[in-house]
């Protein structure tokens, strides 16, 4: 592992509701944030309103899962949940609102195939290195954004892995936030014990899987080893796994991909899994004995995103 790309920044679960979410999260042992949400005025005099996604994260010393779900004046939200209003000028205002649509349209279409994990994105040391790497393999980016919230220092490095067919969702590389001194904390103590996110499980059509393998190499820069069934991209202290959909099954009985291609689990280590597992069961969750050691929840009972939880090293 030569390269700059490190380890898995975060996942993303789309839901159809943020409270519904945050409800199921709580109930398998994450503790979440308080979802933010957007406010915008979309025509001038107009008052605010919701408009945009929310989303929450289950925070990990390293990485996160982000859980997002599109907003309006309908929807249910937590009580602790913070409007965020955005400041807009006039004369962009317009370009703004089409930009949110659109970003919209790509998340409404995401959750018409399913509600589950559409979005995987790699951390990496400089953002401009992997920009670089990417014009020599020829993989289609958008360049690098930089994008700053309230407590980090400085702003971070994002690249999108766009113009390309990436059918099982959105893939971007970013830079870890450097955070103010102020902002720099313990990372939670969840329930469940989980203490890291390491791992990505992509199921694809049996005949695309050499090809789906080659397009990794290319955006990860190394190769992938034979693990059983799956082809494993290793990273650091994580991995993405690509398993074809005939035999999805030898790795989590009783699961089927609810469409190809999918990013249809990923991986916590915890601090302690016979002590997750007594928790999930006191709290009347059902759990799944995985082949490879670990234990894991259902997509069905996890919003369409089924979870693995295995034993920290």
């Amino acid at each position: 592992m030569d390269n700059e790309i490190g380890y898995i920044h975060h996942v993303g679960h789309v839901v159809h509701d943020i409270e519904t979410a945050r409800e199921r999260y709580r109930h398998l042992g994450f503790l979440c944030s308080a979802p933010p949400y957007p406010m915008l005025s979309r025509k001038a005099g107009e008052p605010a309103i919701p408009f945009g996604a929310a989303n929450m994260h289950v925070s990990f010393a390293r990485n996160f899962i982000e859980i997002m779900a599109i907003v309006t004046e309908e929807s249910h939200l937590p009580e602790d949940a913070s409007p965020i209003p955005l400041q807009v000028p006039l004369a962009v205002l317009s370009q703004v609102v089409a930009n949110i649509e659109r970003t919209l349209s790509t998340i409404s279409a995401s959750l018409a195939r399913f509600e589950g994990l559409r979005i995987l994105v790699f951390q990496t040391d400089d953002a401009q290195v992997s920009v670089e790497r990417f014009d020599q393999h020829e993989v289609g980016h958008s360049g690098v954004n930089k994008v700053q919230q309230p407590h980090q220092r400085v702003p971070m490095g994002v690249v999108e892995i766009d113009r390309e067919d990436v059918p099982e969702g959105r893939l971007a590389i970013a830079e870890a936030p450097i955070l103010e001194t102020s902002q720099v904390q313990a990372a939670p103590m969840h329930p469940n014990a989980a203490i890291d996110l390491i791992e990505s499980v992509l199921c694809v059509p049996d005949a695309e899987i050499e090809a789906y393998v080659a397009r990794y190499q290319r955006y990860l820069g190394r190769g992938a080893r034979k693990d059983g069934v799956a082809y494993v991209f290793d990273l650091k202290q994580s991995c993405v796994r690509l398993v074809p959909a005939s035999r999805l099954e030898e790795i989590m009985p009783g699961e089927t991909a609810s469409a190809l291609p999918a990013f249809v689990a990923y991986v916590v280590a915890v601090r302690d899994l016979d002590a997750t597992r007594k928790w999930l069961e006191n709290n009347g969750v059902r759990v799944n004995i995985e082949p490879a050691g670990g234990i894991f929840v259902s997509a069905r009972a996890a919003l369409g995103a089924a979870i693995i939880f295995r034993q920290a090293d």
